[in-house]
């Protein structure tokens, strides 16, 4: 399929996990990828990677939790590309927190990036995407549809996410817009290497995430925001599509 061919993509968190594999997934379509990460080194490999398949991306290091860095980028794509199609967000941290001992400061930083982040980028993309009648998808979690023990910052960051792209499928719908959110779950992204969970945390709560068959690479969340961002998903916005294997079912 090349359902993306003559279109610019903007991917954040392209660097590395679900952005990544849509950033490569994208430009396999045909797509010109414009690949935005905070980590340098990982989103100019992403662009070297579609390059040495024959694809085009470009590479820039952004902040997305800095409206500066934000306007700054999406200028950049205008620049190099002349339009832009699609918006995908999947730009995110994630952080456990026994929510007594929450420190504002962490709920704060989730929030600046995943929610706040998120806006940034469809406030700066919107006048071009109605230009070219294109497509936002952003990146829920199925902690927006249920809850997520200890994870107060991120599911709260995430039903931001989703209510906001509701509102904005609706605003935008006669000027051509489409907005949908993908809800991943127990997908294998990294997201979690490293991460300290509290002393507190009851772990016999956690198969309440985990996925019926098992966890899934990104690869399977690129496949279907491929289909919202494009000319497949012309009848489909303001939705919420869970990949999460039947975690919530």
């Amino acid at each position: 399929m090349q359902r993306f061919t003559g279109k610019v993509v903007f991917v954040t968190g392209a660097g590395s996990g679900i952005g990544k594999a849509s950033a490569l997934r994208l430009a396999a379509e045909g797509g010109s990828v414009f690949c935005v990460d905070l980590n340098r080194e990982a989103v100019e490999a992403t662009a070297e990677e579609i390059s040495a398949a024959g694809g085009e991306a470009t590479a820039q290091v952004c902040d997305v939790s800095d409206e500066a860095s934000v306007q700054d980028s999406v200028k950049a794509c205008i620049e190099r590309y002349g339009s832009l199609y699609s918006l995908i967000n999947m730009a995110g941290i994630l952080r456990f927190d026994d929510t007594q001992e929450l420190q504002t400061g962490h709920w704060q930083k989730v929030l600046d990036i995943n929610l706040t982040g998120t806006m940034f980028l469809c406030r700066a993309a919107l006048p071009h995407l109605v230009q070219s009648k294109g497509s936002i998808v952003n990146a829920a979690s199925t902690a927006a549809l249920s809850g997520l023990p200890c994870g107060l910052a991120y599911s709260a960051s995430k039903g931001g996410v989703l209510a906001m792209t509701r509102s904005i499928a609706v605003e935008y719908a006669k000027r051509g817009v489409r907005a949908n959110c993908v809800c991943p779950g127990d997908i294998n992204t990294g997201m979690t290497d490293g991460i300290d969970f509290p002393k507190t945390m009851d772990f016999d709560l956690m198969p309440r995430i985990m996925s019926l068959s098992g966890p899934k690479a990104p690869d399977v969340v690129a496949g279907v925001i491929a289909m919202l961002a494009s000319e497949d998903g012309v009848h489909i916005t303001g939705e919420d599509i869970r990949v999460d294997g039947g975690t919530l079912s």
